[in-house]
């Protein structure tokens, strides 16, 4: 698999530290709002990627941080402390407002096939480790006290500007809520570890440490849970494109100083998502989530759809005419679908098989090119082979897409001949469904013969319960 590399800017090879296994870490949410669409599409493309690498075969293990303290409204280690002005928008706790916006945010993932991380660590459960390597910092001449805070001196690096490629306005982000900047500092690009003084008075959650009572600073939480879940060598690391600086950057430099060495080999990085007034974002106060899409009357899966339809390295335009666009492209591919689904009979197709499963692999192995994976799904419907052999493919296809196409094609297919079907027949059909849920068998196959007596056939897929005339 050739993947885009971040830090050395350009295509590579992806190899992992461990032959056959694959380290991931995902920058999680601050979780003090709803995450936007725009977020969302940063963990879907994350979650083809992951899905992928489990595809070729490898044992990947994927760590997600949950952000309940320390993220400030300026990356650049100023302003309020983001938790806390959810609070007091919403008149509750710092930990209410986290454990409310956690939940949030892993339904909106369940709605968009997301797959759960294997660990999902938040950063208030860590506070130990910070200290500890923070400590560490200190002792090796990486980290100084100033005005009551622990600083990273940036100028002990050799490189601090890793991610040195991206435009300036993907950079330009340490002060950019408009707040003053932080005159404890020795250099403009160190960055806090520990906060004691600075917003002391207005914080709610804070902790014994060896240099006050205070709470960690926002980058320093992303580096101890990827360590302490996933060890001393990382293969890639995740995350959105403003992201990279000063965030990545500064994982990368207190990460490598406690270490001693290389930590992440492979950063994958995901583009903004626009609208036509520029990038989403919370801070204007004016942002998409996925509950006012599905209110709008929009399938969450369909917008999936739409961020496969673009690669993950360019940005992306939504408005509602592009989305409604990819709402017709997702109705048409299930149609086509939808034939295939009453014709299972026969053996797979194995020559057609490995020709077609390479074209999907091939588009996925050049730099997760999701739109080309899609456009193989396209390939098998039109392709000479029979049914068996392009449902198979479909589905296996789907384990990395995430698009449910064949359960949405047996919906089609049900809801098509439900609307002829006689109404006693579904109603015996749900009888059925009922008994089989309590375990009643005998009295499920009773059903069933009543039903074949009315020539209908009922039976149970993957999918789901099919019925067709006989």
């Amino acid at each position: 698999m050739q993947l885009y590399n971040s830090l050395s800017h350009k295509k590579e090879e992806f190899i992992p530290h461990t032959e056959g296994k694959a380290s991931i870490y995902t920058c999680g949410p601050t979780v003090y709002h709803y995450a936007h669409i725009g977020n969302l599409r940063t963990y879907i493309m994350e979650d083809i990627l992951e899905k992928y690498l489990r595809f070729t075969g490898l044992d990947v293990k994927r760590v997600m941080n949950i952000t309940d303290v320390g993220h400030l409204t300026s990356d650049g280690d100023t302003g309020d402390d983001k938790m806390l002005n959810g609070a007091r928008r919403e008149h509750k706790t710092v930990m209410q407002i986290a454990k409310f916006y956690t939940e949030a945010f892993f339904n909106d993932c369940k709605k968009l096939n997301i797959k759960m991380p294997d660990v999902v660590e938040p950063a208030t459960s860590c506070i130990d480790d910070f200290i500890k390597v923070i400590s560490s910092l200190i002792e090796k001449g990486y980290a100084y006290e100033a005005g009551g805070n622990i600083y990273f001196d940036t100028s002990k690096l050799k490189k601090y500007y890793v991610f040195n490629d991206f435009r300036e306005e993907d950079l330009a982000v340490g002060v950019r809520e408009g707040v003053e900047e932080d005159g404890n500092k020795r250099n403009k690009a160190d960055f806090v570890l520990w906060f004691t003084k600075s917003k002391f008075d207005s914080q709610e959650l804070k902790w014994e440490s060896p240099w006050g009572i205070g709470y960690p600073g926002w980058h320093i939480e992303c580096s101890c849970i990827s360590m302490k879940n996933l060890g001393e060598y990382l293969d890639i690391h995740c995350g959105g494109i403003d992201n990279a600086f000063p965030h990545h950057t500064n994982e990368i430099a207190q990460s490598e100083a406690y270490l001693g060495h290389e930590w992440c080999n492979y950063w994958f990085h995901v583009h903004h998502l626009n609208t036509n007034s520029g990038k989403m974002s919370k801070s204007k106060g004016e942002f998409l989530t996925v509950s006012l899409l599905e209110e709008k009357g929009y399938n969450p899966i369909v917008y999936r759809y739409f961020c496969l339809l673009s690669h993950y390295r360019k940005s992306l335009v939504f408005d509602w005419d592009n989305l409604n666009n990819a709402v017709t492209s997702y109705e048409k591919l299930i149609e086509k679908i939808v034939p295939l689904v009453s014709e299972n009979s026969g053996e797979t197709d194995s020559k057609a098989y490995e020709m077609l499963m390479k074209n999907f692999a091939d588009a996925l192995d050049n730099d997760l090119n999701t739109s080309l994976a899609v456009t193989a799904v396209y390939d098998v419907i039109k392709a000479d082979t029979n049914a068996v052999t392009k449902l198979a493919l479909i589905r296996k296809f789907d384990e990395v897409l995430g698009l449910d196409l064949i359960e949405n094609a047996i919906k089609k297919a049900n809801e098509s001949e439900n609307d002829t079907i006689p109404e006693e027949v579904l109603k015996l059909v749900e009888e059925r469904q009922n008994a089989r849920k309590e375990k009643n068998f005998t009295l499920a196959d009773e059903i069933r013969s009543k039903i074949t007596s009315l020539g209908y056939e009922v039976r149970e897929t993957r999918q789901g319960t099919e019925i067709k005339k006989i």
